[in-house]
C-alpha cells in the first residue's frame, strides 16, 4: 500500500514517522516505486531497477534509531556500488555485472536506515556537465523536459526534484553534485576532500578531485546524510579535521556574522547569463539583510591555465577507467563502443605522460594554496553555480570529433565549479532563485577546507529566510 503524502516530507521526517510507527518502510518503498514508474518514462532518471529485493528488505526492516529508517534511496550509476546491482558508469563498454559487495559509503547509507532500490542515469563515465549518455539516453529536467537536469548526477537530481525520493546519491569531480542541484532546484553540497571515504576499492580518484555525497530538497537532509557517512577508513589518503558537532545541529544554528565575498564574473572570460547574475546579486543582498558583511571580490588565479591542467588530469582519468575495464574484462576498447567525445578524451589521456600528469598536479596544488589564501580574509565566496540556466538537451554534440572538455558551451556552463574539486574545499549550491521561465537558478557558496559547518549554518539560515520547499516542478509526485 502506498503512502499518499510521501512526497510532502523530507527524508528525516519520513524516518521519524517510521520510528514512531506512523508508516512502514514497505509503504514508503511502494510510494517511491509508484512515483518512479509514473515519472520515469518522461524523466529517464532511473536506469536499473532492483524493486523486488528492495521490497523484501523494506518488509524485513527493523526501524531502530536510524535517522533515515526505511527511507528509499537511489544510487548513482557511478561509484554507487551496491551488492547485487551493476555499476556501469553509463558506459556500454562496462559490463552489467552485479557488484559483489557494497562500497563503504553504501554500507553507511544502509546503517543509517536507507534502502537502495534503483540506479540513476549519468553521462558516459561521468565526464560532462549534462546527462546524455549513448547507453542510457538523455535524462530530462522535471522543471522543463526539454532541458538537462545537469550532470553528472543528473538522474539523481531529476528523481529528487520530481518527488520520487527525498535524497539520492551523487558524486562530484567538477561540479557533478552542484550542477544538477542548480538545474533542478535542490541542495547540493560538495564535501571536503576525504570527508567521505572511497573505501574499500579506492583511496582517491584523480588526485582527490572526486567526492561523494547526496542531493536533497532540504538542508537538514544533506547535513544528516553527511553525519551518517562522514569519517575516514584505515588507509585513506586524506583525513579532514573531524567536525566539532553533528552537521545536523549546524543546520539549525545561526552563523556568526560572516565575511562573504561575491563575484558575478566568469573567471574564464565568457559571459554570465543575466538570470545567473541576478540570482547571485539577490543572494548577496539576502546575506547582507541577515547581517553578514558582503563585498564584491574575487581570487586572482590563472583560470585559463587551471582549465588546461584540469583537462589533462581528467583525460588521464578517462584512460584509467577504460584501461581498468580492459584489464578486468579482457574486452578491447574500440571507438564504436563510446561517444566520440569520450573516445577522444581516452586517446588524449593515453598520451599524457607520467611527468606531464605530475606536473599538472603540482601546478594545481600551487593554485590551491593561492585560492585557500583568499579565505584568510573571507569566510565564504559566493558566485553563480552555473553561467547559464539549464541547457537544452542536445546543446552539446558528443558524437562530434571537435567536442572537447574545454568547449565554451561546457566551460561557460560549469564556470567556477571545478576550482573546489582542484582545491578540495567544500562548496554548496542552493536554490534561491527561479527565472521568469520557471527554471531554477542556483547560487554557490564555497568555504575553507574542512568547514562544511559554516556552509550548512548559512544554508539553514537562508532556507528559513527564503524557503524553497514548496516550489514544485510540473513533473511532481
Amino acid at each position: 500500500m502506498a503512502f499518499n503524502e510521501y512526497s510532502s516530507f523530507d527524508g528525516l521526517a519520513l524516518g521519524r514517522m517510521v520510528r514512531e510507527g506512523q508508516v512502514t518502510p514497505a509503504e514508503l518503498m511502494d510510494s517511491a516505486i509508484a512515483r518512479a514508474e509514473k515519472h520515469n518514462a518522461k524523466l529517464n532518471a532511473i536506469v536499473f531497477k532492483d524493486y523486488d529485493r528492495a521490497r523484501a528488505t523494506a518488509l524485513a526492516h527493523k526501524a531502530g534509531a536510524a535517522a533515515f529508517a526505511g527511507v528509499p534511496l537511489l544510487l548513482k550509476d557511478i561509484m554507487g556500488d551496491c551488492a547485487g546491482m551493476p555499476t556501469r558508469s553509463a558506459c556500454a563498454f562496462v559490463p552489467a555485472t552485479p557488484m559483489p559487495a557494497d562500497s563503504e559509503l553504501v554500507a553507511r547509507y544502509k546503517r543509517a536506515g536507507f534502502i537502495p532500490f534503483a540506479k540513476t542515469n549519468a553521462p558516459e563515465l561521468g565526464i560532462p556537465p549534462v546527462t546524455e549518455s549513448r547507453l542510457y539516453g538523455a535524462a530530462h529536467n522535471p522543471w522543463n523536459l526539454e532541458r538537462t537536469p545537469g550532470g553528472s548526477s543528473g538522474g539523481s537530481a531529476a528523481a529528487v526534484a520530481a518527488g520520487i525520493v527525498p535524497v539520492a546519491h551523487g558524486n562530484d569531480g567538477g561540479g557533478s553534485i552542484r550542477i544538477p542541484a542548480a538545474c533542478c532546484g535542490l541542495v547540493g553540497l560538495k564535501p571536503t576532500r576525504g570527508r567521505n571515504s572511497l573505501a574499500p576499492n579506492l583511496g582517491d580518484v584523480l588526485g582527490g578531485f572526486i567526492v561523494e555525497h547526496v542531493l536533497s530538497r532540504t538542508v537538514r537532509d544533506s547535513a544528516a546524510a553527511l553525519d551518517a557517512t562522514a569519517g575516514p577508513m584505515l588507509g585513506d589518503p586524506y583525513f579532514p579535521t573531524p567536525p566539532a558537532r553533528p552537521y545536523l545541529q549546524e543546520a539549525s544554528m545561526p552563523p556568526k556574522r560572516l565575511r562573504i565575498a561575491f563575484s558575478t564574473t566568469n573567471p574564464l572570460g565568457g559571459a554570465i547569463h543575466p538570470d545567473c547574475i541576478e540570482a547571485t546579486q539577490r543572494a548577496a543582498k539576502l546575506c547582507s539583510e541577515r547581517g553578514h558583511e558582503v563585498e564584491e571580490a574575487t581570487p586572482q588565479l590563472n583560470y585559463q591555465m587551471l582549465a588546461q591542467l584540469f583537462e589533462t588530469v581528467y583525460s588521464a582519468g578517462v584512460a584509467l577507467s577504460i584501461e581498468a575495464t580492459r584489464m578486468l574484462t579482457g574486452a578491447e576498447p574500440t571507438p564504436e563502443k563510446f561517444q566520440t567525445f569520450t573516445w577522444n578524451m581516452y586517446e588524449r589521456g593515453r598520451n599524457v605522460s607520467a611527468s606531464q600528469y605530475l606536473i599538472a598536479q603540482a601546478l594545481l596544488q600551487q593554485a590551491s594554496r593561492q585560492f585557500a589564501a583568499f579565505f584568510e580574509s573571507h569566510d565564504l565566496f559566493l558566485t553563480p553555480t552555473l553561467g547559464q540556466p539549464p541547457l537544452r538537451i542536445g546543446a552539446i554534440d558528443f558524437m562530434s570529433a571537435a567536442t572537447t572538455l574545454l568547449d565554451e558551451t561546457m566551460t561557460n556552463f560549469a564556470v567556477a565549479c571545478p576550482v573546489y574539486n582542484i582545491t578540495g574545499q567544500p562548496a554548496i549550491s542552493l536554490p534561491l532563485h527561479w527565472n521568469r521561465g520557471g527554471l531554477p537558478i542556483g547560487v554557490m557558496f564555497g568555504a575553507r577546507y574542512g568547514d562544511e559547518a559554516t556552509l550548512i549554518q548559512l544554508a539553514g539560515q537562508l532556507e528559513q529566510a527564503q524557503p524553497w520547499i514548496d516550489r514544485k516542478p510540473p513533473v511532481w509526485d
